[in-house]
């Protein structure tokens, strides 16, 4: 195919060099003697088809069209990366964890909050969302709630100052945003067991106090408790919280993420939860979607009781990422379809993207919850013009070996995984910030060449 190009191409340009030489030499035969200038306009022409000749191959090559490449006509441009807008959030989960390896010390704790809030305006991040309450108590002095054994090892034992307010404080003067993060029923886990639960804690009173009447206001579920989303007592107790927090600290948002309903099984009298409340409602809802309004009138009076505090103090969720699993009859009961369609409940939704864009059933098939058809699916939920959508992202698994149904793991394979999904979602257009978990994450080793790649997109 090659060789007949190149042939073609030398006889055409043979052809129009040789054509004028012909002319010449007739009227020359014609018209008798040329002039000297004559005779040198032969010789040039003569000269040109010599170093036509001495052309080299690779000259007179034109290149093939592949079979991916297209005409001209029919070309696409490379899609243009949208720069990110003034007002994207980028912000950076500090959770309990982080607190957990916090001097408790005053001193220290604020050189500590110092050293993260630097490091923080380092990453090129705007926000933080710091855990005040993670289980059924307080990161500062609360009226309602114990202090938190993540501060000094002790549930209830007040360590001298108040440590969230130097986290507010240490944000705003290096102009970062701060809203404070909380789970709402979490009463115990394994990091906080429930002999760790103190005396003072409301969860332990409910249970201990002798009274019959607000024994069910807090469940076990497997070796866990929570607060019992449908009473109105306690709905009550967490909204105070909220308002306690906003009235005393210049807080930019309040925050909560996935942690709600645990999962249930109305089957079994040890596992069905909160299910006597509901046969005991006469609710004609279904009992999945009574569990769903619980959430939401929650969700509605923290909404009201932040916007009390001014209109600019945002509050918004983090659920779970994979909406196959949100909507679930059995877990979390977070009504996301109604929060991203109806004014009023929430000002963004921010869900858990916590995939890369390879992962695979074991089919083979690419996941419903890989990164671009999960984020398209969040996006095409969100039609309430004034519910933003910011997106969490995984910085905790960059660099590991994550097992996603690939030869090698994505995370592995490449080290700019999330500086795409940044790229991405910008590039929707409907994306409007990033959260990433955690903090702690940005200063592992193995995150280092994520970490380098998402400065890249930040700049």
């Amino acid at each position: 195919m090659k060789k007949d190009k190149k042939k073609r191409l030398l006889i055409i340009a043979l052809v129009s060099t040789i054509t004028p030489i012909i002319l010449g030499v007739m009227v020359f035969l014609l018209f008798g003697k040329n002039s000297k200038d004559n005779r040198e306009d032969v010789n040039i022409e003569i000269a040109s088809i010599e170093e036509i000749e001495s052309v080299s191959e690779e000259e007179t090559t034109v290149p093939e069209t592949t079979e991916e490449e297209t005409t001209t006509e029919e070309a696409m441009e490379e899609p243009v990366n949208k720069p990110a807008s003034p007002s994207e959030l980028r912000g950076v989960w500090i959770s309990y964890h982080e607190w957990m390896e916090m001097p408790s010390e005053e001193a220290a704790f604020k050189a500590s909050v110092d050293k993260m809030m630097d490091r923080v305006v380092e990453l090129k991040m705007n926000t933080v969302y710091v855990h005040v309450r993670a289980d059924a108590d307080a990161m500062y002095p609360s009226s309602i709630f114990p202090w938190s054994a993540y501060i000094t090892g002790t549930q209830g034992k007040d360590p001298g100052y108040d440590p969230f307010a130097y986290f507010v404080e240490a944000a705003h003067k290096r102009n970062i945003r701060i809203h404070a993060w909380i789970n709402p029923y979490r009463v115990s886990h394994s990091d906080n067991p429930w002999d760790k639960v103190c005396a003072d804690n409301p969860a332990r009173k409910y249970l201990e106090d002798g009274d019959p009447s607000n024994d069910r206001w807090v469940l076990k579920q497997g070796d866990n408790y929570y607060f019992n989303p449908a009473v109105p007592e306690i709905r009550q107790l967490i909204v105070n919280g909220v308002e306690e927090l906003v009235s005393k600290y210049a807080v930019d948002g309040v925050h909560l993420d996935d942690y709600f309903y645990p999962v249930v099984d109305d089957s079994k009298a040890e596992s069905c939860f909160d299910k006597p409340e509901y046969d005991a409602s006469g609710s004609s809802l279904s009992i999945a979607n009574w569990r769903r309004e619980n959430v939401n009138i929650l969700l509605k009076d923290m909404y009201a009781t932040v916007k009390s505090h001014g209109q600019d103090i945002e509050f918004g969720v983090s659920p779970a990422g994979n909406l196959e699993n949100v909507r679930s009859d059995r877990q979390h009961f977070a009504d996301v379809d109604k929060w991203l369609s109806t004014p009023g409940y929430v000002d963004y939704v921010m869900p858990q993207l916590y995939w890369g864009f390879e992962p695979k059933r074991k089919s083979g098939e690419l996941a419903a919850w890989a990164y671009e058809n999960n984020l398209n699916s969040w996006i095409s939920i969100n039609t309430c013009d004034s519910v933003k959508l910011y997106v969490g992202l995984p910085m905790y698994i960059a660099g590991t070996n994550v097992k996603d149904n690939n030869p090698v793991s994505e995370w592995i394979a490449n080290d700019d995984v999330i500086a795409r999904q940044v790229t991405y979602a910008r590039n929707t257009g409907r994306v409007a910030g990033y959260v990433f978990y955690a903090y702690s994450s940005f200063q592992k080793p193995e995150a280092a060449k994520e970490v380098e790649n998402l400065m890249k997109v930040f700049n």
